[in-house]
């Protein structure tokens, strides 16, 4: 285990409304709000770009011109900060992400490594929203790893579940990949819940001497995992995306409360917070 912890901030993600949540859009929102992650501890940036329209900004965007005025913001306001952006999409078609990963070249992608029935419910017993599937399938996933390798950016798998996480081991045995970062995501209705006891029994199912760090989406439960993480040697994330409640269950108000409450989670767990130079040695 490692004693330095990178501390990643999802600063924004896609569809909550900025005008009743507390999540940037600007070039400048983007810029200040990974100022005050970073003040905090956080040394790497996972990176949603919305639409500028006024009224659209609760929407993705993957215009190439706007990724990279917010790129740019970021990093001049972040001295050697890492980005990592999303390369997420629904369907097949990823054309969007592979063009914003070609012109800003960013240090890491996210990359979606399996498919996932995406699926929640509401207490009247309704879905609350139509099912749909997720879809990552290997071909689409061996794509946008190709473009990756063009542009030097690594790779970050996301794996919902306990076969995702499987799964990526298999692309490093047949040559996709050489090295392996996991992303453990829990806390999406469909997939993995947010669950401390989980986490030594997923580890005993990734390739030895990975990276690997957890993406817990939810409310106060989210907060002891992250403690389990810390403990077990992984790398840790949150931010507005993730989450909009601290750890005593208040709403934050912003991605700098929640970066300061996991860095306190990190210390008293005994680990130490890798500064952005340290982070790129580690992650990079």
């Amino acid at each position: 285990m490692s004693d330095k912890a990178v501390v990643t901030c999802s600063i924004t993600g896609v569809l909550t409304d900025p005008t009743q949540h507390p999540v940037p859009v600007t070039p400048e929102q983007m810029a200040a709000s990974a100022r005050e992650a970073y003040d905090a501890g956080a040394s790497c940036m996972h990176v949603h770009f919305r639409q500028q329209t006024a009224g659209k900004g609760h929407l993705m965007c993957w215009d190439p011109e706007v990724v990279l005025e917010i790129d740019q913001a970021i990093r001049a306001a972040c001295p050697d900060v890492i980005l990592n952006y999303t390369t997420g999409t629904i369907g097949r078609d990823q054309s969007g992400p592979i063009d914003c990963i070609r012109a800003g070249k960013p240090e890491i992608a996210a990359c979606n490594a399996g498919s996932l029935n995406y699926l929640k419910t509401r207490a009247d017993g309704n879905w609350a929203w139509d099912p749909m599937v997720f879809l990552n399938p290997v071909e689409k996933i061996e794509e946008i790893v190709a473009v990756m390798k063009e542009t030097g950016t690594r790779p970050e798998f996301e794996c919902f579940d306990v076969g995702i996480i499987r799964a990526v081991g298999m692309y490093q045995e047949v040559g996709m990949i050489d090295r392996i970062d996991y992303n453990v995501v829990m806390g999406v209705a469909s997939g993995m819940p947010c669950d401390a006891s989980l986490l030594e029994l997923l580890l005993k199912y990734m390739k030895p001497n990975s990276q690997w760090q957890t993406t817990l989406i939810g409310r106060k439960e989210i907060w002891p995992v992250h403690r389990k993480t810390a403990e077990l040697g992984g790398h840790l994330r949150t931010g507005v995306e993730d989450t909009f409640y601290l750890p005593n269950g208040e709403r934050t108000s912003g991605n700098g409360q929640l970066i300061e409450s996991i860095v306190r989670i990190a210390e008293q767990a005994g680990r130490s917070i890798a500064t952005p130079q340290e982070a790129r040695k580690i992650f990079l």
